[in-house]
Order: C-alpha cells, then sequence, then structure tokens
C-alpha cells in the first residue's frame, strides 16, 4: 500500500507548478543572449532548405553541411554587418573630435532661416533635440555592437546541432506545440513567410535602395556616398520614412549652400526613383511571401531598438508579427474548440 500522502493530480500539480518555476529561473538566465536565441531561429528558418537539399539530394554528411552552411553565412551576412557597424563607429567618432563641421552646418542653417523667415532659432532648437536624440541612439546601437561577438558564437554554437539534428528538432517542435498538428503546420510557415519577407525581403530592399541613395549621392556632388548608402540600407528597414531620413537632410543643407539644382536633382531622384522603387518591389515580396503592414515594421523596430541594438531593427518587427500570429492561431484553436462542443451538443 502506498504511503504518499499526494493524489496523482496533485502530484501532477506539483510537477507542473516546478516546471515553470525552474523555466521561469532559466529564462532569465538566458535574457542576456535572448538577442543569439531569435537569431539562431531567424537563420534557421532562412538556410534550412539548402541544408536539407545537401544531406537528403547531395548526400552530405548533416556535419558537413553544418559546417558549409555556418562558414557561408559568416561571409555572407555577418561580415558585411560588422563592416557596417565598423564604418559607422569610424564616422561617428570623427564626428564627435571634430564637431566643428556639425556646428558650422548648424550655423548656415540658422543665418538662412534668419535671412529668409526671421526665425534664427527654430532650426537650431530642432536640430539641437535631434543629435541628442540620434547620439543617444547611436551610443545605444554601438553598446549593443560589443556583445555581438557573443551572440554570434552562441548562434552559432545552436545552429550547428539544428542543422546536423533537423529531423529531431522539428520531431520536438511538434509534439511540444500547443497547437494541433494542422495549426502547429500552419503557424510554422506563417512564421517562415514572415522571416523571408523581413529578413529577405527586406533586406534585399534596403540593399537596393541604400545603393540608389548612394549612386544619387555620386551623381550630385553629395559627399561620402558610400558612407550615407549604408545608412540609408540600415533606415530603409523603416518603411517610407527610410531613405528620405537621409535625403531631406542633405538636400536642405545643399539648398543653403546655393546648391539648389543639385538639391533638387538629388530630391526628384529620391521620390521618383527611390521611393517607387521600394513600392514595386514591396508589392512583389508581398505576393510572393508575405507582408509586414508599415505600422507594425515601424512599431516593431521602436520595440526592437533598445532590446537587440541595431539588429532590433529586424528583430522587433519579427517578434511583433510572431506575436500577431500567434494570436490569430489560438483564435483558430478556440473557434474549433467551440464548433466541437457544438456538434457534440448536437449529437446529444
Amino acid at each position: 500500500m502506498s504511503t504518499n500522502l499526494f493524489s496523482q493530480k496533485q502530484r501532477n500539480n506539483i510537477t507542473l507548478v516546478l516546471i515553470l518555476v525552474l523555466g521561469g529561473f532559466i529564462i532569465y538566465s538566458i535574457r542576456g543572449i535572448f538577442g543569439a536565441i531569435l537569431a539562431t531561429l531567424v537563420m534557421y528558418t532562412i538556410f534550412r532548405p539548402i541544408n536539407v537539399f545537401l544531406i537528403e539530394k547531395w548526400r552530405w554528411r548533416p556535419s558537413l553541411a553544418a559546417v558549409s552552411l555556418i562558414v557561408g553565412s559568416l561571409f555572407v551576412i555577418v561580415l558585411p554587418v560588422y563592416g557596417f557597424i565598423s564604418m559607422i563607429a569610424k564616422k561617428v567618432i570623427t564626428f564627435t573630435k571634430n564637431p566643428e563641421q556639425i556646428n558650422e552646418i548648424v550655423e548656415q542653417v540658422n543665418k538662412f532661416m534668419g535671412d529668409k523667415l526671421n526665425q534664427p532659432d527654430l532650426i537650431s532648437d530642432n536640430i539641437q533635440q535631434g543629435i541628442t536624440y540620434a547620439g543617444g541612439l547611436l551610443t545605444s546601437v554601438l553598446n549593443s555592437a560589443a556583445g555581438l561577438f557573443l551572440d554570434i558564437t552562441v548562434m552559432y554554437f545552436l545552429l550547428y546541432f539544428l542543422f546536423v539534428n533537423y529531423k529531431g528538432f522539428e520531431r520536438g517542435l511538434l509534439r511540444y506545440s500547443p497547437f494541433r498538428d494542422e495549426n502547429a503546420i500552419r503557424f510554422g510557415l506563417e512564421l517562415r513567410n514572415i522571416t523571408y519577407s523581413n529578413v529577405l525581403g527586406q533586406g534585399f530592399i534596403a540593399i537596393v535602395q541604400g545603393s540608389l541613395v548612394a549612386l544619387g549621392y555620386y551623381i550630385f556632388g553629395f559627399g561620402d556616398p558610400i558612407f550615407w548608402g549604408v545608412i540609408c540600407t540600415i533606415l530603409s528597414f523603416i518603411p517610407v520614412v527610410g531613405a528620405p531620413m537621409v535625403v531631406i537632410p542633405a538636400c536642405i543643407i545643399k539648398f543653403v549652400d546655393g546648391d539648389t539644382a543639385h538639391a533638387l536633382g538629388m530630391l526628384l531622384w529620391t521620390l521618383i526613383l527611390v521611393i517607387n522603387v521600394d513600392n514595386v518591389l514591396r508589392l512583389v515580396i508581398a505576393k510572393k511571401v508575405g507582408d509586414i503592414h508599415p505600422i507594425i515594421t515601424i512599431i516593431g523596430v521602436i520595440i526592437g531598438i533598445p532590446m537587440f541594438g541595431i539588429m532590433g531593427l529586424v528583430f522587433g518587427p519579427l517578434l511583433l508579427s510572431y506575436f500577431l500570429i500567434t494570436i490569430k492561431i489560438y483564435e483558430t484553436n478556440r473557434l474549433a474548440e467551440v464548433r466541437d462542443a457544438e456538434r457534440g451538443i448536437s449529437k446529444e
């Protein structure tokens, strides 16, 4: 005869509480590498088809396929991103050591506003606020870049084992998913499409826009075309306003300097070519793999940058999109449960 004081239901409840408590401690402990875990899932989603092709079609050993994809992604994604961040960091340090360039621009704009609009301090106050905000944002971004090495190391460590044992990993996801099998598969497909749209699609749009802005800077005689093309590439992850954030201030400065022709040329280049290319590419991507609404992207960026630094431009919208998909799947499950209950009642 059993001497245990607890019933089976009570033991199950106690076990569940222990799981929740320990799980909470684990989640709290790994909060510092949450970005690396999210990056692992994103990279796995992007490179999974290639991994499956190498293993199942070309009969590569799983370890060889995993190492090949890791090395390839390092050269295609990680090193270019590191180069962008290094370029921005060097330019920020240059501006910090030589603030005369910024002060001279502010004085020129102030003089123009005073002569034309009798508002000599209007632009000065706004520029000062903008510089303060941008400085804080850049500091946050560059500080987060210092932890990129740890995140990348953790990401590739996890990614290797996911690639090697991708079948077991996906079976585990289905087994422990709180959704029905059909909804779990649908959820996975929607996550894949959202990831493709936001990372690959938006990344392609950003590169195209940044390249066009850099070309426009070169054609119309603006300084540092490559640097500002990179900045535009990063800001283009913010829909609608990304490219204008780089172009409009530069055109204003050109106009203040008296170079009206080049200022208007660059402005028309942006309005006619850069923005329309953005709109066309978004329509194509939306038809192919799905689209993320601009409002979701903007809110996601606002949420993501404080959490993940520069990678928040990608991770923020993704997290918000994943959250909304989860709500939609939950609603589908709830309606299915109601229908099942109604059928049961009707049979009785």
